[in-house]
């Protein structure tokens, strides 16, 4: 979803962290194209705050609203994606429901473009982002990652998830990208601003003899597998549990296939305008006890990701 979509980061490292393989459940419903409204109405699990038990720890005005907006680009299955029926689904909604239960109100998601959730907070148009983005220090700095400017006052995050970046290609093709350093003189589809990019970018510095690496950037990672699927690059690369849902789901299973290990396992982040001190403490809470009541674990085993799990919310873990 990076996202930058490790998804989604938009600091590049060197490090290589392999995360334990996450087997993707089979059951799940095939990806829907998201649109760019909300997505109003759906059941989000969340009680009244007269129930609720961290409800008190909420800022008043959203209390009053019962109602958290939160940015998000639907469409990176299967952290969050369509259904068929056009409801909004994945592992960060249900997260979000069952964290609704505890803080009193309902998680709104609102889809956009993923390089665009960070200003869109800035500008108050999302009380949260919540979208399988990387927490790292340049976005809790507001450092633009390609230039090194600061761009903004940065966000905090409140991690909730671990996950690293993969590589895959049309399945029986290409057999000979293995790693990183195999795409020179080759072309890899990306989504814009993820640590996918970042990692391509970096990685086509490195080559010699006169070759590079082509890179294509797309909005979404739906469109990066279409151009993919079609035969228009040689590779792509998106976060693990994303990479995996597509090998499991494009085609039945038969248009594509991962190659090599992950890398930059780093933790996905729910992002907080810095000025929203007591929102970011309030989600840790529900986080927390999520994690303590055993929802946490049942949504993650439910979308077949229990590898990535955490055992503490954390807030700014990211490097």
């Amino acid at each position: 979803m990076t996202a930058s979509s490790t998804r989604r980061s938009t600091a590049t490292h060197n490090r290589l962290a392999a995360v334990g393989a996450i087997a993707v459940a089979g059951a799940l419903l095939l990806t829907g194209c998201g649109d760019q409204t909300k997505d109003k109405g759906k059941d989000s699990g969340s009680a009244s705050t007269s129930s609720a038990p961290l409800a008190d720890k909420l800022p008043q005005p959203i209390r009053d609203k019962g109602v958290i907006k939160v940015g998000s680009d639907i469409a990176y299955a299967p952290v969050e994606f369509k259904d068929s029926s056009g409801k909004t689904v994945g592992i960060d909604p249900d997260l979000a429901a069952a964290m609704g239960k505890q803080l009193g109100v309902k998680f709104e998601f609102e889809n956009g473009t993923f390089d665009t959730l960070i200003t869109g907070l800035r500008s108050k148009r999302y009380d949260i982002a919540m979208s399988a983005m990387t927490d790292t220090k340049d976005r809790q700095e507001g450092i633009d990652s390609d230039t090194g400017k600061k761009v903004g006052e940065g966000v905090d995050f409140v991690d909730y998830f671990t996950a690293g970046v993969s590589i895959y290609t049309q399945k029986g093709k290409n057999t000979d990208i293995k790693t990183w350093s195999d795409l020179c003189g080759k072309k890899i589809v990306v989504q814009r601003g993820t640590v996918s990019e970042d990692l391509a970018k970096s990685e086509a510095k490195k080559c010699t003899g006169g070759k590079t690496i082509t890179i294509e950037p797309f909005d979404n990672d739906q469109q990066a597998q279409t151009r993919l699927r079609a035969g228009g690059a040689d590779a792509g690369s998106s976060d693990f549990p994303v990479a995996a849902y597509a090998v499991k789901t494009s085609g039945g299973g038969k248009d594509f296939q991962i190659v090599g290990e992950q890398v930059e396992a780093a933790p996905y982040g729910i992002a907080v305008a810095k000025d929203q001190t007591q929102l970011r403490d309030a989600l840790k809470a529900a986080l927390d006890a999520i994690i303590k009541n055993g929802e946490y674990d049942k949504i993650l085993t439910k979308w077949g990701v229990t590898d990535g799990a955490v055992t503490t919310a954390t807030v700014n873990g990211g490097k």
